[in-house]
């Protein structure tokens, strides 16, 4: 395994373990088998490896994404975005505890906001692409023209985003299936 790998994986472990304040870098460099030094080689900073743990480690959504974009104007799309709905709850939920702990530490959020802008990247960018999607099984009829394809996305994702939080704190009362099934058609109904 190369040694980015390695600190990658470590990284993920730490912050599993520890929280986002637990997750050192001197522990990371440690459950890696390596130097804090040769961390920041790969690195060049805290906010960087854990962007890294989240695009590379975490269920993706860029990949649930192109399923969604390829599987336009075929099958049902009450189905297909059932299936994005699905993915998008994975992914938060289990980024919840990078995010949250990005969130609780000024410092890393301020970090983690500037290498985001300098990127071009950022967590607007899978509703922008979702409203894209939207907007083309609409061009193709399959969705009613008068939708707002924008809010449409928002919300589809806003409450994948709610449910994925809540998860934490109590049980939810019905299964995964269930609510996302509910809440496309809610979208989709013509």
């Amino acid at each position: 395994m190369r040694t980015r790998d390695r600190i990658v994986d470590a990284a993920e472990q730490a912050i599993r373990e520890f929280g986002i304040a637990g997750a050192t870098t001197r522990r990371i460099a440690r459950q890696a088998g390596c130097s804090e030094a040769l961390l920041y080689k790969h690195f060049p900073g805290k906010e960087a490896l854990f962007l890294a743990v989240l695009l590379e480690r975490l269920p993706a959504l860029g990949p649930a994404l192109t399923r969604l974009r390829l599987s336009g104007g075929q099958g049902d799309v009450a189905a297909n975005l059932k299936e994005f709905a699905l993915a998008a709850l994975e992914f938060y939920t289990r980024a919840a505890g990078i995010a949250s702990g990005v969130l609780a530490d000024p410092s890393l959020m301020t970090g983690f906001r500037a290498m985001l802008a300098e990127t071009g990247s950022g967590p607007h960018l899978p509703i922008l692409s979702l409203a894209e999607i939207l907007r083309a099984e609409q061009r193709g009829g399959r969705l009613d023209a008068g939708l707002d394809a924008q809010a449409a996305a928002s919300m589809l994702m806003g409450a994948c985003f709610h449910r994925a939080n809540l998860s934490y704190y109590v049980d939810l009362p019905e299964a995964d299936e269930t609510w996302a099934a509910a809440i496309v058609g809610t979208l989709v109904r013509r």
